[in-house]
């Protein structure tokens, strides 16, 4: 570039100089004199306020299930606050619900977070949320500051991370990472017998045909940057060890199976025992050959839980004649999980041969873990610490949406403490501090990637 350099008189200047000592680019500002400051009352207000958009009945408790009228009216809420924030509002046909702040370069990929906001029956307000309106929020906290952004920014509102109503979970960003396929959403139907489609529409989105939802749902190559999402840890880690901040660097994913044993049955009291092929006795046996198998790798991040376990005719006078269980195997390392998968399944038909009764098996899913983009973890990382926040690498073992945004760009998660590691309950809470500590390292965390890669001389230019 000719002649001499001008000065950068924007006060986000401060983010090049860090990007100098964080990414090795060549910056020569001085660093900025302003302040990213987040109002975690504010932000927990709103939690409460979009908390009382709910279903349930209980006291404290939200239940907010895909498509329904009290999730139309999320979004709607959600909608409100990224006007609120000056941003541009769009949805896809799926329903995924994105607020955009234009960047100076207009045409570059993105740097996008979110969550979701859908609520499985009688949990709590901060689950996904915080990553909603925390997103929002970390973007005011950077207008206030006076930053403006190279890259765009954008938040957004996934469309069904929990599998309440129709049984898969993360059909949004599934959808955007084009993971997600007809014949799947075609077999999605609700308590009711309604279709996903048909939920999709009487809300406000869907299409025509299941194709060109997800045709418009699919994210096209180069949109975005990178992906952050904020949540609470839903575990106790941060919390017990005092830590402000966690900064994820792999999302475990789950292999789900259920498992059906079908026996003779019989009356309780004339049926002897050694005539009998009880299927609850094969179900409890497979049970803990589901603990063993996964304690068997002596691996910490490999975990495996039996959460269904029914038996009919399940009534106290009656031989049990069938036992339905459904396994979850989560792991970091896909291969490890893999194999903790097959030795169940290899217990299961060792058990059925012993105990003379028949077993069949299928394949809920079986999605892949994600490694996170390190310069994504990397930029977390430094903004917790030159925020001055405690901050641990952590594993992240609970199912999110951005396990599939991983297939899409570059992503990482930041962690903030829960009270006792409760989730998934109506006493699921985090403090206006942790919300204010988590919103402020996103905001900038944002920063940094939203000028990352930028010379001095191309900023000039745009």
């Amino acid at each position: 570039m000719d002649g001499p350099k001008r000065t950068i008189a924007k006060p986000w200047r401060w983010i090049l100089a860090l990007l100098a000592t964080c990414w090795g680019a060549t910056w020569t500002h001085a660093t900025w004199q302003g302040h990213v400051g987040a109002d975690g009352s504010e932000l927990a207000r709103w939690l409460d306020e979009l908390g009382q958009v709910s279903d349930a009945h209980t006291p404290g408790a939200v239940t907010r299930l895909v498509f329904t009228p009290s999730d139309v009216r999320a979004r709607e809420y959600v909608t409100g606050k990224m006007v609120e924030a000056g941003m541009k509002v769009r949805a896809d046909k799926i329903g995924n619900l994105f607020g955009r702040w234009e960047g100076r370069d207009k045409k570059a990929p993105s740097i996008l977070t979110g969550s979701h906001c859908d609520a499985i029956p009688l949990s709590g307000r901060f689950d996904g949320v915080v990553g909603v309106l925390g997103g929002i929020a970390a973007v005011k906290a950077l207008k206030k500051s006076g930053f403006q952004p190279q890259r765009s920014i954008e938040v957004m509102m996934f469309t069904s991370e929990e599998p309440s109503r129709f049984g898969l979970s993360c059909s949004g960003s599934r959808a955007m990472a084009g993971v997600l396929h007809e014949d799947t959403v075609a077999a999605l139907r609700d308590e009711n017998d309604t279709t996903y489609l048909e939920a999709a529409s009487a809300a406000g989105y869907g299409a025509k045909t299941i194709k060109q939802m997800l045709d418009d749902a699919r994210v096209k190559e180069n949109t975005y940057e990178a992906f952050v999402e904020l949540h609470i840890e839903q575990g106790p880690i941060l919390e017990q060890q005092g830590i402000n901040i966690g900064a994820v660097r792999a999302i475990a994913a789950p292999a789900a199976l259920r498992v059906r044993f079908h026996g003779g049955g019989g009356h309780a009291g004339a049926l002897l025992m050694h005539y009998r092929n009880d299927a609850a006795l094969a179900g409890a046996e497979l049970a803990l050959a589901t603990e063993r198998a996964a304690l068997r790798t002596g691996a910490e991040d490999t975990v495996a839980t039996v959460g269904v376990f029914r038996i009919q005719p399940d009534a106290v006078n009656s031989v049990p004649r069938e036992a339905l269980l459904e396994i979850d195997v989560r792991d970091i390392d896909g291969p490890r999980r893999d194999e903790v998968v097959a030795e169940i399944l290899s217990a299961a038909e060792s058990i059925a041969a012993t105990r003379k009764v028949k077993m069949e098996y299928e394949m809920i899913n079986q999605d892949p873990p994600a490694t996170c983009g390190q310069h994504v973890v990397d930029a977390v990382t430094s903004s917790a610490k030159e925020l001055g926040y405690s901050v641990k690498s952590m594993v992240s073992r609970a199912y999110h949406d951005s396990l599939f945004m991983a297939k899409i760009a570059p992503t990482a998660m930041i962690f903030i403490p829960c009270r006792d590691g409760v989730s998934h309950r109506p006493d699921e809470f985090a403090s206006p501090e942790d919300l204010k500590r988590g919103v402020e390292t996103l905001a900038l965390t944002m920063a940094k990637l939203s000028v990352h890669g930028y010379t001095e001389e191309a900023k000039e230019e745009l």
